[in-house]
């Protein structure tokens, strides 16, 4: 597959890049059209940003890709998974993942802070992507997002996760009710907090760290991640964390990919 001449730049999983017949790639903020807050690669529909530097920069990445067609999702922090058949229509149906096995069909997850995690059974020839901010990740989008990758034909033990980009536990400062929450539910959360130089009982959250041991937990043995920050690296990833702080009016969305080949 040859890459264009406008393509993108994006980081890639070393162990989905050596899967035959996969495309992947964990785009940042670089390589757009967007300008101010959003500069550059904002893909971001539900961003401010002007409509047509989205449709810009969204038909970039496809192209980066290779791909026919970009899906997307209305994203809302669900655990709810949609398939990408030959008759799928886009909707405002809520749904943090997706999966498909049909080639040329460029799965996308818009980040700015959570965890986009990529999936592919390369011999099953099925593809995944899920959006997993903490709430997602812990009400079953990962483990639901494997069940619809076997209902398509993937088998568990062949699926290989790649983590992208994310909020690093330094950048990711939480209240009390946060730990609460995530410890009742499961004592073993516990070590994902760590408190730092913080406000008293604030505590520090691995959110990537978080992701990896849910999908450890249903049986994935091939689990890669990008350990960059999102927060801390503004020329680099947009950030609602880093936002929020700064009393931005708004803040653009990074995306994440992955398609079958032809």
């Amino acid at each position: 597959m040859t890459t264009p001449q406008n393509a993108a730049p994006m980081l890639r999983s070393n162990l989905l890049q050596q899967l035959p017949g996969i495309t992947h790639g964990f785009f940042g903020r670089e390589g757009g059209v967007s300008e101010g807050i959003y500069a550059s690669l904002n893909v971001g529909a539900g961003s401010r940003d002007k409509p047509e530097h989205v449709q810009q920069n969204r038909t970039m990445v496809r192209d980066t890709i290779g791909g026919k067609m970009l899906h997307t999702v209305y994203q809302c922090h669900t655990a709810n998974v949609l398939t990408i058949g030959a008759d799928f229509q886009p909707s405002d149906t809520p749904a943090d993942a997706m999966v498909t096995n049909l080639p040329g069909r460029v799965l996308g997850i818009l980040t700015a802070d959570c965890a986009p995690v990529l999936f592919a059974d390369a011999r099953a020839r099925v593809i995944g992507a899920a959006h997993a901010g903490w709430k997602g990740a812990f009400t079953g989008v990962l483990e639901n997002t494997l069940q619809a990758m076997e209902t398509l034909g993937a088998q568990r033990n062949r699926i290989v996760a790649a983590i992208g980009p994310c909020i690093s536990q330094a950048s990711y400062e939480v209240g009390p009710e946060f730990v609460t929450r995530l410890v009742e539910a499961d004592a073993n959360n516990a070590q994902f907090f760590a408190q730092f130089h913080q406000k008293p009982g604030h505590s520090h959250f691995a959110l990537g760290a978080y992701v990896a041991a849910r999908l450890a937990a249903c049986g994935i043995a091939q689990i890669d991640a990008i350990a960059r920050d999102t927060c801390a690296e503004e020329e680099n990833f947009f950030s609602y964390r880093r936002s929020c702080l700064r009393n931005e009016s708004d803040y653009g969305r990074e995306i994440s990919c992955i398609m079958l080949q032809e």
